[in-house]
């Protein structure tokens, strides 16, 4: 039986971490589209050009929004802005593969992040529920990994046993911070912990620019990165404002509890192509072939230093596959459709010229 759409409680404030953020940014919207008085946690809120894009969502919705100033590495900055709120978003996590050091660009914000966040819940008698925004990659690290998996099929109780800070850093960053939310959860009884595990997120972003990898992999696939040929690979993919839906469920439906895979269907980075080329025509120079995987292995790494041979081995030309039927039976998940969520994204970053046609 397919969970019905939640009645929605307005008459508390909820938190959102990192409320500028990709997926941050259309649950703000939804939240204010229901009447919520949010409590937006950002690093700098005296940065008007950093949260114009939300300042006019309230503009435009009939909820009220409230800025706070916190940080993920501060301890016990969220404490104000989480005062008197029964549900916490917690959306505050860097994704991004340009980094010098993943312990201190990922795991960090990502672990300590979260104790901060949910220490401070532990803290706040008024917090009921948290919600916090993980990742299929908590499941996973690469593809080759999915076929150990049962059925060789994700599904909530499979964990990533395979990421480290040298392999994978992102996956690991992931890992180790859910892992750390539920270790905080079990350990009382006063509020319960939803978490929300998407693939990956596409869409276009409220904001005029995004940190998210999701954007520059949608540059690669337009800018002639990849004009020789898509690396072979495939996974799990999902519109953003789906996320920002299965977040509102994940946060008040009644009897929502544990993780939720949520994405809508798996896609090569080859047939992803097709859906811009179909649109946006072929004098853009998107591949439209599939670069061997030898050919991956050889000059990937010259390329792109995220392309070590290990991670092309482990990930080219391997299936990939999850089970998203909890989110839709118990969350009552029906999802857009992903060509849709492309041709917006890259629509978006055409009028930003973020990319321009050659």
């Amino acid at each position: 039986m397919t969970a019905p759409t939640p009645d929605y409680d307005t008459s508390a404030p909820v938190l959102v971490t990192g409320a500028t953020g990709f997926v941050a940014g259309w649950l703000v919207k939804r939240l204010l589209e229901e009447g919520f008085t949010v409590h937006a946690a950002v690093r700098d809120p005296d940065n008007a050009g950093k949260i114009a894009h939300l300042t006019e969502l309230e503009e435009q919705e009939k909820g009220k929004l409230k800025f706070f100033k916190a940080d993920l590495l501060d301890e016990g900055s969220y404490a104000k802005a989480m005062k008197g709120c029964r549900t916490v978003f917690h959306t505050a996590s860097p994704f991004t593969s340009n980094i010098s050091d993943p312990q201190r660009d990922l795991v960090d914000p990502a672990l300590k992040g979260t104790r901060n966040v949910l220490g401070t819940a532990n803290k706040t008698k008024s917090v009921e529920r948290v919600v916090v925004t993980s990742s299929c990659a908590a499941m996973f690290g690469d593809s080759a990994d999915i076929t150990n998996a049962p059925d060789g099929t994700l599904r909530e109780d499979v964990w990533n046993e395979t990421s480290s800070l040298t392999h994978q850093a992102y996956n690991y960053s992931k890992t180790v911070a859910e892992r750390a939310a539920w270790e905080i959860a079990e350990a009382q009884d006063r509020w319960r912990l939803v978490v929300i595990n998407p693939a990956l997120v596409l869409g276009p972003g409220l904001a005029h620019a995004h940190t998210s990898e999701s954007f520059n992999l949608m540059r690669q696939l337009g800018d002639g990165t990849m004009k020789a040929g898509a690396p072979p690979a495939e996974i799990g993919m999902v519109d953003v404002r789906d996320v920002a839906e299965a977040h509102m469920r994940a946060g008040f439906v009644p009897d929502a509890q544990g993780r939720h895979i949520v994405f809508t269907k798996t896609y090569s980075l080859l047939e992803l192509a097709a859906m811009l080329r179909e649109k946006f025509g072929d004098e853009w120079p998107f591949p439209k072939r599939a670069m061997p995987k030898w050919l991956v292995w050889l000059v990937g790494p010259l390329a792109n230093k995220a392309f070590t041979r290990k991670m092309i081995s482990r990930n080219m030309g391997h299936p990939w596959r999850a089970d998203n039927s909890k989110s839709v039976r118990e969350l009552g998940m029906e999802y857009g459709p992903i060509p849709r969520a492309a041709t917006d994204m890259f629509q978006q970053m055409i009028d930003a010229g973020v990319v321009r046609q050659p």
